[in-house]
């Protein structure tokens, strides 16, 4: 096992540091932005896109947040795969005038404890020890490794996006997101920039159906080193319909599809040649408004349940996710906490 985390601590750290600068199409480059937010929509395995109702919406769909009538501030802690990864959310909405909104939402990934072996591999017929720095040599059957030298290093991923939506007509939204991206691994970091483009619609009453570009001009992320990865678009539609008048509530089916051109082939749940795509579905019950019970699968085999409970100004919701493998290769459970405090007052509230 440590030589795999030491090949895989090598080889990244070894891309990186590449003394050619390059620009690359970074596949996966992005995925720390794809993991979902909020105890609500990933209790309902991410599918959010054709709901995005509230603060979230300005990660799920920049046009949704057109929706909300009063300032909304969120916060979400999230341990994956057990305590390994620690992700952390907050944003705030603002309704302006009749028709806008603005949004700032912040996401951090962070990993703590990662073994670097860059001076810790060496030959073993090489009695002084001599560090050796190519990360292919670990599969070599001199391979050997120095325990002793073994230090650790922590990776911490930043989003910070700025949400500008606008009601165009009764029932179309549109919004945009400007984002930017910060990323530290050791002793090295990078900066991008990308955008977001999203549309909301509401065909017919309980019907609403959503669309959100994401990297829409692909994410630029340059590295200290000058190697630059550029993150691919991503396409993603939804929709959801309310079923209402079920015990004071109303259950609430949503499904999203993922459309992405990073060439994923058979790591996607369908594929076209470079084209792939990853389903979301859930399950809202709505009780009297006051209790909600959820469900779902999202688009990395993960099953997801949740429950969510509304109090005066506050929703509080939980989700619990767990991967469909086996007992004995299963990843540990991921537990998500989130809180969306409402504004609710005539003072705050839309004109």
């Amino acid at each position: 096992m440590l030589k795999k985390i030491a090949f895989i601590s090598l080889s990244f750290l070894a891309f990186i540091t590449s003394t050619n600068a390059q620009t690359v199409w970074g596949k996966y480059a992005g995925e720390f932005m794809a993991i979902g937010i909020g105890g609500r929509p990933l209790g309902m395995g991410g599918a959010f896109t054709g709901v995005a109702n509230d603060v979230t919406a300005g990660y799920y769909n920049p046009a949704g947040l057109a929706n909300i009538n009063y300032p909304q501030i969120a916060l979400m802690h999230s341990e994956q795969f057990g305590n390994l990864v620690n992700y952390d959310y907050g944003a705030v909405a603002i309704p302006y005038q009749n028709d806008m909104s603005f949004g700032l939402s912040i996401m951090r990934l962070a990993v703590d404890g990662i073994p670097d072996t860059r001076n810790a591999l060496y030959d073993g017929r090489d009695p002084n020890q001599v560090p050796v720095y190519d990360p292919n040599f670990i599969t070599n059957d001199y391979a050997r490794l120095n325990y002793d030298a073994i230090t650790e290093f922590s990776n911490q991923d930043w989003a910070i996006y700025g949400t500008f939506a606008k009601r165009q007509w009764k029932d179309f939204y549109w919004g945009v997101n400007i984002k930017v991206v910060l990323r530290d691994i050791a002793e090295y970091n990078a900066t991008g920039i990308g955008f977001d483009f999203g549309a909301f619609w509401i065909p017919m009453e309980n019907l609403t159906v959503g669309a959100n570009l994401q990297d829409a001009t692909t994410t630029f992320v340059a590295w200290s080193t000058g190697t630059n990865e550029l993150i691919s678009p991503t396409l993603k539609l939804g929709t959801a319909y309310k079923i209402t008048e079920i015990l004071g509530g109303y259950i609430m089916p949503v499904l999203d599809v993922d459309t992405r051109f990073e060439n994923r082939r058979y790591s996607a749940e369908f594929n076209l040649g470079p084209v792939s795509f990853d389903f979301h579905a859930g399950l809202e019950w709505n009780i009297k408004d006051i209790v909600f019970i959820r469900g779902g699968y999202s688009d990395v085999k993960q099953y997801t349940i949740g429950a969510g409970v509304k109090l005066p100004k506050l929703n509080i919701d939980y989700s619990f996710a767990r991967f469909s493998a086996s007992e004995l290769d299963r990843l540990p459970d991921s537990h998500r906490i989130s809180l969306i405090l409402t504004l609710e007052e005539p003072r705050f509230m839309r004109d």
